[in-house]
């Protein structure tokens, strides 16, 4: 098994990928070892000293560190990534409840319409380069004018989510929605 390994714009993350499905439906993002207990693949990379966060994505891991060098954790990784594959274990136990994206939301009913456009927009323009750089934005609200995205795996703790918020999602959903004024991370 050959497992590619490649950089993020967030130097705490790199992103692996093992050439084939991690998961199917919606990317699952685990920040401490308690929360990954519902994926065997997380919870093992959790068990390697300096992994901070794991975010598994379609086709592809994500795993942030903390001030440990690559070079003294990445052998490691890809290890626990191979021997996971290779055994046969599930990702995601069985019997876990697939992740409700709409949990938390909040906007307005008479702003349904507007929280469509803004869900189809990110879905076909902004996860899909998002999840290229290793990580995830999810729709959380839209109030006043404001659309609030929570960003996951390679983009959490990134220190050019702010740009990427600011000019790239905030200019792209202006442009496109009207009534849309701000993008603010929560």
């Amino acid at each position: 098994m050959f497992i590619q390994t490649e950089a993020t714009p967030n130097p705490a993350t790199l992103k692996f990928l093992p050439g084939r499905e991690v998961v199917a439906g919606e990317p699952r993002d685990f920040g401490n070892l308690t929360a990954a207990g519902i994926s065997p693949l997380a919870t093992a990379l959790f068990g390697i000293p300096g992994v901070t966060g794991v975010f598994l994505g379609s086709d592809f891991i994500s795993v942030t560190k903390d001030v440990t060098e690559w070079n003294h954790i990445k052998p490691a990784i890809l290890g626990v990534i191979m021997e996971h594959f290779l055994s046969g274990k599930p990702v995601i136990a069985d019997g876990t409840l697939a992740v409700d994206t709409e949990e938390g939301e909040f906007f307005e009913t008479a702003d349904t319409e507007t929280v469509e456009v803004i869900k189809e927009l990110l879905a076909t323009r902004v996860r899909p380069a998002v999840a290229m750089d290793g990580g995830d934005i999810t729709f959380k609200g839209f109030k006043e004018g404001t659309v609030y995205l929570h960003m996951q795996g390679a983009c959490s703790g990134c220190p050019s989510s702010t740009a990427t918020l600011k000019s790239g999602i905030e200019n792209l959903l202006r442009h496109f929605v009207p009534g849309v004024e701000a993008v603010q991370q929560v």
